[in-house]
């Protein structure tokens, strides 16, 4: 029954949507050089180098050194290996998808269990500060950021570790200098080079998909502008729950609450976008989707009463 109701779903969609791109094709094409264009001069500049980088880290065996000049605040925190901080770290300073993409990289590497790269995973992937402080609080400007902040990254990291002592309690604690025994690449310039070039290839297809699910969702827009057009402020919600980038763009600045909040799940495309970093793994995007609704509830009371105040 539940697969007859996705395949029923699919296929209005795709009728709906295909109808849609046949009357409308100018909007349709506006649409989708405005996903491409996020793709092209946002996605690609600001994610790229650190898929490559993050990669190479990766491959080379050498993220758990970088994730040690971070341990001594962490560690304490979390008690948790150096490749799950390493985690942490990217995927709060780098944004969406990094947090995912690193998580089943280690993974895969062996450098964290399954248990560990879920937990990584629930609190991770988040909107990058280099983004938020530099496109969304000029979207939407306040007087003291700090607040903004909290809401943005304090939740989700609180979370984390509630979600560490409580239904995560059951991971080891890995002491310093004691790690997983796992196959390490030989430091040399051919490994290097070799490592270097797995990067790139990998980070190529990783950004041309996100890049293909941006174009897409940013083109679902099509459909909520036929159905409920005459709803402005729903017309304008439904924007970032599809791509949130465009999506941010279409609200206005009475709208700062439902962007603060619609930023933590970062819409359908982010969530595209994550799954396609999970692909190939056995790691749960339910799971991930299911944490990251509790932080956006958590978000909704916080920012709530903020600007309630």
């Amino acid at each position: 029954m539940r697969k007859k109701i996705i395949r029923i779903f699919c296929l209005l969609l795709f009728s709906v949507l295909w109808a849609a791109i046949l009357l409308f094709p100018g909007q349709a094409l506006s649409l989708s050089l405005e996903g491409l264009n996020l793709w092209f001069q946002k996605m690609i500049p600001a994610l790229f180098p650190f898929m490559i980088l993050s990669g190479l880290l990766i491959g080379l065996g050498l993220s758990d050194s970088f994730a040690s000049l971070f341990s001594p605040v962490l560690r304490p925190l979390f008690c948790l290996s150096d490749s799950c901080l390493y985690c942490l770290v990217i995927g709060f300073l780098c944004g969406f998808p990094m947090g995912a993409r690193v998580c089943a990289q280690s993974y895969e590497k062996g450098s964290l269990s399954r248990r560990e790269a879920t937990l990584m995973l629930a609190f991770c992937n988040n909107i990058g500060p280099i983004y938020f402080t530099g496109y969304v609080l000029r979207l939407f400007p306040v007087q003291n950021p700090a607040p903004a902040l909290m809401g943005m990254y304090g939740i989700p990291f609180l979370y984390g570790l509630l979600l560490r002592y409580t239904l995560f309690s059951d991971i080891a604690f890995l002491p310093k200098g004691k790690v997983r025994p796992k196959e390490k690449p030989q430091l040399s310039l051919s490994c290097f080079f070799s490592e270097l070039n797995r990067s790139i290839l990998s980070a190529i297809h990783a950004i041309t998909a996100l890049g293909g699910y941006m174009i897409f969702c940013n083109l679902l827009n099509l459909v909520p502008g036929l159905l409920w057009k005459n709803f402005p402020l729903l017309l304008r919600l439904t924007g970032p729950l599809l791509e949130i980038t465009s999506g941010l763009s279409r609200l206005l600045p009475r709208d700062r609450f439902w962007a603060f909040v619609l930023l933590v799940p970062g819409g359908l495309s982010c969530i595209a976008q994550t799954y396609s970093c999970l692909d190939g793994t056995d790691l749960s995007l339910k799971e991930y989707v299911f944490h990251k609704g509790i932080q956006t509830l958590l978000a909704a009371a916080f920012y709530g009463i903020w600007t309630a105040v």
